[in-house]
């Protein structure tokens, strides 16, 4: 695939990147990526700066309901941040080359650490609706099939050829997101897992979140995975939250239906928890990297 039906060369990037930070003076060190349901962390923001992706060149459109399709940049606990509400998805219909364009535009432009927030279907039996999950790895299940934003042919100023994926969840952050949730009370409903990305619209059948479950999975949605991989390919450590939304249907017998109205719904139940949690990490990220922020 050439640089140019993938929509991501360096160029593009760079001209995005550039025409942003022509528009604001804020510069960046932490970027945010909010999920379905999750975009009121964009509204804790200090003196916002908002851009609609369609004035911004370069970038995709969000078409999902609940995602609001706007880049804010402000301040969170005095960190200079950019916060998507909204992102992008394979269903939508993009490359996936595209889907991760904003993150190569994040790097250009200094981010170096981006906290990633979506809302999944619990696979494992202990979760329960609302839970939080702290993401210690993933399984890109359509990379299965050669779907990876690193297809193609490999821009050295973003990344080596092949990334290591071992460490996509930083391990300093996963342990500050426990020592934040302990402070806080949220124990009760603070996990850590795996998440498996899937290609979606649909959700999964039965006999998939079976054999999602028998892999190892203990969440399943549609997005986070190749925004991660990216980032991590231009080095920036990653840090993510699934919110369990809803619990994946296992039994046959079962006249439960998987929904997005639920998603949503859920999102809005849970978010002040979620809001506390990723702004006390913010708060304390300088504790953990002094370079970060």
């Amino acid at each position: 695939m050439s640089e140019s039906v993938c929509g991501d060369s360096y160029e593009e990037c760079r001209a995005t990147a550039d025409w942003l930070m022509s528009k604001t003076q804020v510069r960046p060190t932490v970027g945010i990526v909010c999920g379905s349901g999750m975009g009121g962390l964009a509204k804790l923001l200090k003196d916002p700066q908002v851009f609609k992706y369609s004035d911004i060149p370069n970038f995709p459109q969000s078409t999902v309901h609940g995602h609001a399709g706007q880049l804010v940049f402000g301040t969170l606990k005095g960190k200079p941040c950019v916060c998507m509400q909204g992102r992008f998805h394979l269903y939508e219909g993009y490359p996936i080359q595209k889907i991760t364009l904003p993150t190569r535009v994040f790097k250009l432009m200094g981010v170096q650490t981006m906290i990633l927030t979506n809302a999944a279907g619990g696979l494992n039996q202990d979760y329960k609706v609302g839970d939080i999950m702290i993401l210690k790895d993933h399984i890109n299940l359509p990379g299965f099939a050669g779907v990876n934003p690193l297809a193609g042919p490999n821009d050295d100023r973003f990344g080596v050829r092949f990334p290591c994926m071992s460490d996509a969840y930083d391990r300093e952050l996963r342990q500050l997101a426990h020592d934040v949730a302990a402070e806080l009370g949220y124990n009760d409903f603070l996990k850590e897992g795996v998440y498996c990305g899937l290609g979606g619209p649909s959700f999964e059948t039965i006999a998939e979140c079976r054999m999602l479950l028998t892999l190892g999975a203990d969440a399943v949605g549609m997005s986070t995975v190749h925004e991660v991989i990216a980032a991590r390919h231009a080095g920036i450590r990653c840090f993510a939250l699934s919110l369990i939304s809803n619990r994946s249907v296992m039994d046959y017998d079962s006249q439960k239906r998987t929904n997005h109205e639920e998603v949503l719904e859920t999102g809005r139940q849970r978010a002040e928890h979620l809001e506390k949690l990723v702004t006390t990490i913010v708060a304390r990220l300088e504790q953990h990297n002094n370079n970060s922020c």
